[in-house]
């Protein structure tokens, strides 16, 4: 297993807009978090062949009371996130099962949803074969920042046990997503440590109006100190969140964020479009009238926005929703758009294996009490069908700027494709059909040309 991901859930408050699955809680059970997850991996297929059934080695299922020494020494997805069908399809690691709906062939501004790209092996690997060498760990929410930094560091190590990995401490991309207001010095310091070289930060908006309206923990000042902070316990890599396309009503000034964003240097950047989803606060605003709907054509303006604003600094949309400087593309969302297999972690986690796809439980407590009782937490799991494997695969290659290679169409491309072209939303570049932002606007409906009329193979 090349590929890792962890969701953990827990919060200290639901964010207006959220309807991931996450668990608020005043105190965050760490030992309970830890212990879970290791034994859900003891429970699995995800263990160094050489290893005893259900052996993680002395790390495994360690009590958080123990010294550091005692553990030996031990973060997809690029954006964190965030309409289409593909059944249950393409979903993100944290998100429940079913979601896919409609965020299947989501819009550049939803968080890619588990594209569930995400697996304990290759179909045709034999049982316990791990193969390659451990490449990304993803520590996704949720808040994993939450967690005290010596479980982050436990968890590490565990994993590290577990897993081959090679000797060269950064080949291996460890992400954590943070809150600003978790950031501190020893934190950072721990974290760094413990091999996270990798940081995603949720800004969301550098306005203190929007992050209060956003239920957001931290002020926008918050935001500059903990990319400091960062840096100075030696993490460069920073990934910053952003939100765009908020109701008018709020006034706030998109050029603006995107000028703060820029100053502080991040390696990279996440943007989301605000979207409604049932069950939210922000849901519930809308119906009784406190708040407006997205508007289309302010989201279509503040993306463009994005796109010049960014390129301009130097910075290469990768994947519709993810813009980076050379050299600094999230290595694990990576994973997902090309459709390799990971495995997931934790309540709600996803994992594929290449046919299969498979989901946790998503409440915590349900989890926790599956994995104890020694329990499998998976929820359900779906087979992919060759014609669902398919959509899949047009649509993520898609999202990325390496787009779809024409040698995938075994006929010439629809005629509707040649309007996609003069239109100026999508070209044909190096062989392969590859959107422009135009095009990742109206990603749905090319989707929709290129597979309902059988031009694929």
């Amino acid at each position: 297993m090349q590929h890792i991901y962890l969701h953990v859930p827990f919060c200290v408050r639901r964010c207006s807009y959220c309807d991931f699955s996450i668990a608020v809680r005043k105190r965050i059970p760490a030992r309970e978090y830890v212990n879970a997850v290791l034994q859900e991996a003891r429970l699995g297929r995800f263990t160094d062949p050489g290893r005893k059934p259900g052996d993680l080695g002395e790390a495994a299922l360690t009590d958080l009371g123990r010294k550091p020494g005692d553990l030996g020494e031990a973060a997809l997805t690029d954006p964190g996130r965030q309409p289409g069908d593909l059944g249950e399809g393409i979903t993100d690691p944290g998100r429940q099962p079913g979601d896919l709906g409609e965020a299947a062939l989501t819009d550049p501004g939803r968080k890619p949803r588990d594209l569930g790209e995400a697996a304990v092996t290759d179909p045709g690997r034999e049982p316990g074969d791990l193969g390659e060498a451990l490449e990304t760990i993803y520590f996704g929410g949720g808040t994993p920042s939450l967690l005290p930094p010596d479980a982050v560091a436990r968890l590490l190590t565990s994993l590290r046990d577990a897993f081959p990995v090679t000797s060269s401490r950064d080949a291996l991309e460890i992400t954590l997503e943070a809150n600003p207001e978790d950031v501190t010095p020893d934190a950072a310091t721990t974290w760094r440590r413990a091999g996270v070289n990798r940081v995603s930060l949720g800004a969301q908006s550098f306005d203190d109006r929007v992050l209060q309206w956003m239920h957001r923990s931290h002020d926008a000042a918050r935001i500059g100190t903990a990319v400091r902070t960062l840096r100075a316990a030696g993490i460069d890599n920073i990934s910053l969140d952003l939100i765009f396309a908020l109701p008018a009503g709020l006034e706030r000034d998109w050029a603006r964020d995107l000028e703060q964003a820029l100053a502080l240097l991040p390696h990279h950047l996440s943007l989301y479009g605000l979207t409604v989803e049932e069950r939210t606060p922000l849901a519930r605003w809308i119906s009784r009238g406190a708040a407006a709907a997205p508007d289309d054509e302010r989201y279509a303006d503040e993306y463009l926005l994005a796109h010049a604003r960014l390129g301009a600094a130097g910075y290469r949309f990768y994947e519709v929703s993810n813009a980076a400087r050379d050299g600094a593309r999230s290595r694990h969302n990576s994973a997902y758009w090309s459709g390799r297999p990971y495995a997931g972690l934790g309540p709600a986690a996803h994992s594929f294996d290449g046919a299969t796809r498979h989901w946790n439980l998503p409440a915590w407590e349900a989890y926790r009490r599956a994995v104890a009782s020694g329990c499998s937490p998976v929820a359900s799991q779906e087979v992919l069908s060759d014609e669902q494997r398919e959509l899949e695969r047009v649509y993520l290659a898609l999202r990325t700027d390496a787009g779809l290679p024409i040698t995938a169409f075994q006929r010439p491309l629809p005629p509707s494709t040649a309007r996609w072209i003069s239109e100026g939303w999508a070209e044909v570049r190096d062989g392969a059909l590859v959107c422009r932002p135009e095009g990742w606007l109206r990603l749905d409906a090319l989707v929709r040309d290129l597979t309902s009329c059988g031009a694929t193979s």
